[in-house]
């Protein structure tokens, strides 16, 4: 996994000294790329920087963002970390095979590990935008991770999995598509599968994230969101022509 691929994404962190550990541990392992979401106004702090101490350029020159999908506009697989399995239990990594899947499978497309709060972790809004998920299997009776700690133990197997395998030059990697042309496709989706009903009204994303992680296990080509894409919209067309005959019918 090439730093140059893989971006570390804190949502809303609070604590200056937490984020400036976290800077260290990326200098640690050879990572530079920082996005903050919605940080704590003081993530340039002395205390920051005493803790970061030669690392403090990450933080100097760490994108800051308002929200976790812009922060992601151009990532193509993102690893959420969570210790809440949720319904999506077969989408869980441990580290060491999050750090297989980036190293084997991702290693030549824009990745993003996002980190949440200390306090409670990301929400689930913010778990919704990623397509893997990370969990960290502490033990229950304290089972919260500072940040820097957690991001310490996912960049060691992510290093230690990179040592391990050196792909042969020449081999094509499988183009993926950005993470706004999913966005796309996914909202087209949802208002094609409205229309014909297929969605509970009530619940739309309750199918959509199960297509979602179809999606993301798949590792879909710009190509293969063109052809889902070109599904949809001629289901749109199949839908509104059904529409004017039943109309004439009735009419």
């Amino acid at each position: 996994m090439s730093p140059d691929n893989l971006s570390i994404v804190l949502v809303r962190p609070r604590g200056p000294i937490n984020i400036g550990s976290v800077a260290r541990v990326m200098m640690n392992f050879g990572f530079t790329r920082l996005r903050l979401v919605e940080p704590t106004p003081e993530y340039l702090s002395l205390d920051a920087k005493k803790m970061a101490l030669t690392a403090f350029p990450i933080l100097e020159t760490a994108q800051v963002f308002d929200d976790l999908k812009s922060a992601l506009s151009d990532i193509q697989a993102a690893f959420g970390t969570t210790r809440r399995f949720g319904k999506y239990r077969e989408n869980f990594f441990t580290p060491a095979a999050a750090a297989e899947t980036l190293n084997r499978d991702f290693s030549d497309i824009s990745c993003a590990l996002v980190l949440g709060p200390e306090d409670n972790g990301l929400e689930t809004s913010d778990l919704s935008l990623c397509r893997h998920f990370i969990t960290i299997p502490t033990h229950d009776g304290f089972p919260s991770m500072n940040l820097s700690h957690s991001l310490a133990i996912l960049l060691y197997e992510i290093s230690i999995f990179s040592a391990k395998i050196k792909k042969p030059p020449g081999l094509p990697a499988k183009k993926l598509a950005g993470g706004d042309e999913i966005e796309h496709m996914v909202d087209h989706m949802r208002e094609t599968l409205l229309s014909i009903e297929f969605l509970d009204k009530q619940n739309p994303d309750h199918l959509l994230r199960t297509f979602r992680r179809i999606f993301g296990v798949a590792g879909l080509s710009s190509r293969e969101v063109k052809i889902i894409e070109g599904l949809m919209s001629r289901i749109d067309w199949t839908e509104k022509e059904r529409r004017k005959h039943a109309h004439v019918h009735h009419g």
